[in-house]
């Protein structure tokens, strides 16, 4: 056998760590990754912050136009430890704007006006 075959057979945890998925399809793997980033950003008096939140943070911020692309575990791992406040609050202040617009414009619509 030669090398480059026994790289590519590197096993982890039951998983070839040059195994290649897009990154919600690695969601279930990863989601102890995004529970440790909560738990961290808890420690930094951020006590809001939720798993569900922070996935959705990197799934429009992180993400956004590679949501498609083929990531190795470790690569996406990587992208949720790195993930620092300021982007994760960044994200919170637009979803909060968005919502705000959308029921204004609901409201509108209610009440008859464009």
């Amino acid at each position: 056998m030669t090398s480059l075959n026994r790289t590519r057979q590197v096993v982890l945890g039951g998983k070839n760590v040059y195994e290649t998925k897009t990154v919600n399809e690695w969601k279930l793997e990863v989601m102890p990754a995004v529970i440790s980033k909560k738990e961290e950003f808890h420690l930094l008096g951020y006590n809001k912050a939720s798993a569900a939140d922070i996935w959705s943070c990197m799934e429009k911020k992180v993400w956004k136009k590679e949501k498609d692309k083929q990531k190795r575990l470790y690569e996406v791992v990587a992208d949720i430890m790195s993930l620092n406040v300021s982007v994760y609050m960044g994200y919170l202040t637009m979803s909060v704007y968005e919502e705000d617009e959308d029921l204004m414009a609901s409201i509108a619509a209610i009440n008859g006006q464009s």
